[in-house]
């Protein structure tokens, strides 16, 4: 039976370790990772499933990030270990997430992704909103955590401002 936990610092190495795995190894370049350096993630919101011996067999986490005036939640990196894939477990990481990212009142998630996929948790393709080259704007996805959410929201995406 795989346990649902938020990742505590004794899983970093673990959790980095799927990433390496399920990722090329140059997935730090990408542009995503330069909206996370200096900002610490969003801890309520970086889940961990642990399998029945304790291994990580999946993760996700968050990162807080603004478009002009507004906040956003990035989603992601989200992982599976290859031998779990199938099981349903990433989708298990991203509605369980979305769920406690609602009930702590964040109003919107983007991410970087497969429209095809994050369609079925709600996301949808963000316009107005500017990732970072080199991303490819048909990837830059969105969910409204509240109603009407992302309208009006326009602009570059741009990393936190440090506490």
């Amino acid at each position: 039976m795989d346990r649902l936990s938020r990742e505590q610092p004794e899983d970093w190495w673990d959790v980095e370790a799927l990433y390496d795995l399920c990722f090329a190894p140059g997935r730090e370049a990408l542009s995503s990772y330069r909206l996370r350096d200096g900002v610490d993630p969003v801890r309520e919101l970086c889940l961990v499933l642990h399998d029945e011996f304790g291994a990580v067999a999946g993760a996700i986490r968050y990162w807080p990030v603004r478009i002009g005036a507004a906040e956003a939640l990035l989603l992601g990196p989200v992982a599976v270990h290859p031998i779990r894939q199938g099981e349903g477990l990433a989708a298990r990481l991203i509605e369980e997430s979305l769920t406690i990212a609602t009930r702590l009142g964040w109003e919107r998630v983007m991410l970087v992704g497969d429209a095809p996929y994050y369609g079925r948790f709600g996301f949808e393709r963000l316009n107005d909103v500017e990732m970072p080259p080199p991303t490819n704007p048909e990837r830059v996805l969105g969910r409204a955590l509240v109603p009407g959410a992302w309208h009006g929201i326009a602009g570059k995406v741009e990393r936190a401002q440090r506490d």
